[in-house]
């Protein structure tokens, strides 16, 4: 399927790129979530018009972001769970878990934009985690996973 970035998708194209994918990644995900259009002759026309405006709005979350990632950029983040004697978790830290947290000391973070690339973290110790802000934008946070008996 044909269709018209309007925003910045990563691994896709740049805003008002017409790129091919395919049909059930369109109507599922780009589609719904305002991120493409189909690539009508009348949707680009449309989209040659607001073109200028689209931009401003791209640059205004983008510098949102930034400033998001400022306030985050460094933090270390402290999570206690059970633990048994060896250091592993009775469970394990989400990022869920790392959101809500987050949440609790006034960041505004959203589950999506947690990035563990360990996976869910099953022991004590401080782990690297990325926040996706923006497609241009990541802020690196550590999260200290503490035992307690």
């Amino acid at each position: 399927m044909e269709i018209i970035l309007i925003e910045k998708v990563v691994n896709l194209g740049q805003l008002g790129d017409v790129v091919s994918v395919k049909d059930g990644y369109a109507r599922n995900y780009l589609i719904p979530h305002g991120k493409a259009r189909r690539a009508t002759a009348a949707n680009l026309e449309e989209f040659k018009q607001k073109r200028t405006e689209l931009e401003k709005i791209q640059a205004e979350k983008l510098a949102q972001a930034q400033a998001r990632a400022e306030k985050l950029e460094g933090y270390l983040l402290q999570i206690t769970r059970k633990a048994g004697m060896d250091g592993k978790l009775f469970g394990s830290v989400s990022n869920g878990d790392v959101v809500d947290a987050l949440n609790a000391q006034g960041f505004d973070v959203t589950k999506p934009e947690v990035r563990m690339s360990a996976g869910h973290l099953k022991a004590i110790g401080d782990y690297p985690v990325v926040i996706t802000l923006h497609a241009d934008v990541d802020a690196h946070i550590t999260v200290s996973v503490l035992g307690e008996k």
